[in-house]
């Protein structure tokens, strides 16, 4: 085994980890701020990139593509949990199958309106090629994706950890009535926190779309190893998050080279195991 391979390998896992982290970390904060379990999420990462690669087709501009997926993703998002899932808020089941719900809408949306033949974006004329990394060249978009998300994992771990906002979060997570007593809008910042894992999904299928193909399908296997990711980490945790990704990531991508007919086994064996010796996750806790 050459020291090559090990490289690529690790990067190939570093890279899809960062994109399973952007589409998990906001996953995993509105489970850990609002206690639901956001199952079209997926289909909110399908939809930015569907967006996103018609916006960039239309204006020759990968940086408006990934605005317009953000933004566009962050509205109806929005729009969810303002308009639908405020009206069942606490109702755990309802709150399931009501993203349940909203999940096939979107997908059938998508499906009518950008059709299902698989289509993706080329990155921006700076992030093509390659860049010399030791003994390998390493796509430069790759290692574009990888930054992005530590600078992303950074900001919200920042936010939730040293700032007033993210004092907030914890507090309306734990005593809710308290914080509303306190004058402080808990249903506007909760509303806040879905609308910021609407954009990081919509930002994250953009981004995907120069690394993977939009089409339909995709939304399921990212909401699937999205899940893996969380529960591994722990829900409601960034830090949880951003390893949980990296595990899984690495896992993929070595377990897809040495045991390709066992990969899915090599990914969701260690969630199974997680589940068992430590329900919570690695950084989660009992709710």
């Amino acid at each position: 085994m050459s020291p090559e391979f090990l490289a690529l390998q690790v990067l190939n896992g570093l890279t899809f980890a960062a994109l399973l982290f952007l589409v998990a970390s906001g996953f995993t904060l509105v489970f850990g701020v609002m206690r639901i379990v956001n199952l079209a999420h997926g289909a909110l990462y399908l939809l930015g990139g569907s967006i996103g690669i018609s916006v960039a087709a239309v204006t020759g501009s990968w940086v408006l593509g990934v605005v317009a997926a953000g933004v566009s993703v962050g509205l109806v998002g929005l729009f969810s949990e303002r308009v639908l899932l405020h009206r069942v808020r606490g109702r755990e089941l309802p709150e399931v199958l009501l993203t349940v719900g909203i999940a096939f809408v979107i997908g059938d949306l998508i499906l009518a309106v950008f059709g299902g033949n698989p289509r993706s974006a080329n990155p921006p004329p700076p992030l093509v090629g390659g860049t010399p990394i030791g003994p390998v060249t390493y796509p430069t978009y790759r290692l574009f994706v990888i930054a992005f998300a530590v600078a992303v994992g950074v900001i919200l771990a920042v936010v939730q950890q040293r700032t007033r906002i993210g004092a907030v979060l914890r507090a309306g997570v734990d005593d809710r009535e308290m914080v509303s007593a306190m004058g402080i809008d808990v249903d506007r910042v909760f509303a806040g926190m879905f609308l910021v894992g609407s954009v990081l999904a919509g930002t994250a299928g953009m981004i995907a779309a120069g690394l993977l193909t939009i089409r339909p399908g995709a939304d399921t296997e990212i909401l699937l190893f999205a899940l893996v990711v969380v529960i591994v980490g722990g829900l409601g945790s960034v830090g949880g998050a951003a390893l949980g990704s990296v595990l899984i990531g690495l896992i993929d991508a070595f377990s897809r080279v040495w045991l390709p007919e066992l990969s899915y086994f090599a990914i969701f064996a260690p969630m199974a195991i997680i589940l068992v010796l430590r329900p919570a996750g690695l950084f989660g806790r009992s709710t």
